[in-house]
């Protein structure tokens, strides 16, 4: 299903209009280019990969540079990700060709008006002096910002999705370190009373005689955290388009500045 690439901004709360306070997540949401287009002919599959955010010119690499190049972009996006399309979403005609033109390339209003200088002063040479070439009347320019269609260098914004969506976010959860089995699997511990002086330790680990081993899964101490984590059936609160910004109710994975993958579900 189709998505966007995001960063999670912080927790706020909306005011319905009966007066309710609703605690949402606010999510900057776009708008993402998308740099390539995987389609059944060439790669056995439909899929979109978008970009988000831009990277530093001196941080980004000759192999990047010319990827974003043929989708148009004269920058490199900070992330790229791959989104499969579903059965409702359809390409544009020919997927692989963006309406934008390269910035690099010559401007066509330039080169006319050097010709037309060139005329100026060949005509006043005299009526045997040549005239200069005439240069092609210019192309209209595609309407690039009404062509909303699945195609390369076109941009997604947050208004694919409307208020009251079910939508699912993708995210790093926060890193806790190493922690123990109270707060990394919920144990309650041992009592508090007196003569129980380790009151957080995890107890017995395995039988002694048979198999006499710890059996793998057992709860125990370790890292915590930093994990891939998907939250599903968030509502979509609020959509504010001139600030690319989605607010959506209920938890939302990681921490503040952290990347996230919203998608339709």
């Amino acid at each position: 299903m189709l998505g966007l690439i995001g960063k999670k901004i912080g927790m706020t709360q909306l005011f319905a209009e009966d007066g309710t306070a609703v605690p949402v997540t606010a999510i900057e949401a776009g708008p993402c280019p998308i740099v390539q287009v995987k389609t059944e002919d060439r790669d056995g599959y439909q899929a979109i990969q978008i970009g988000f955010g831009r990277k530093k010119p001196q941080r980004s690499r000759r192999p990047e540079l010319g990827h974003s190049a043929r989708a148009g972009l004269d920058y490199v996006p900070a992330i790229t990700r791959e989104f499969k399309l579903g059965p409702d979403d359809e390409l544009a005609d020919d997927p692989h060709t963006a309406l934008t033109e390269p910035k690099d390339e010559p401007v066509v209003a330039e080169a006319a008006a050097e010709a037309a200088t060139e005329g100026e002063e060949g005509g006043a040479e005299g009526d045997g002096a040549e005239s200069a070439e005439e240069v092609p009347p210019q192309e209209e320019a595609p309407d690039v910002e009404g062509d909303t269609s699945l195609r390369v260098g076109n941009l997604l914004t947050v208004t694919m999705f409307a208020e009251g969506e079910r939508v699912k976010v993708t995210g790093e959860t926060k890193g806790r370190g190493f922690q123990g089995v109270i707060k990394r699997h919920g144990f309650s511990g041992f009592p508090k009373s007196h003569g129980h002086p380790e009151q957080r330790l995890p107890g017995s680990l395995g039988p002694g005689t048979d198999p006499s081993r710890v059996i793998k899964g057992r709860k125990m101490s370790g890292h915590m955290g930093a994990d891939r984590k998907t939250v599903r059936n968030l509502t979509v609160v609020k959509v504010d388009p001139d600030r690319n910004l989605l607010f959506v109710k209920g938890p939302v994975p990681g921490s503040r500045n952290g990347w996230v993958f919203v998608r339709k579900q």
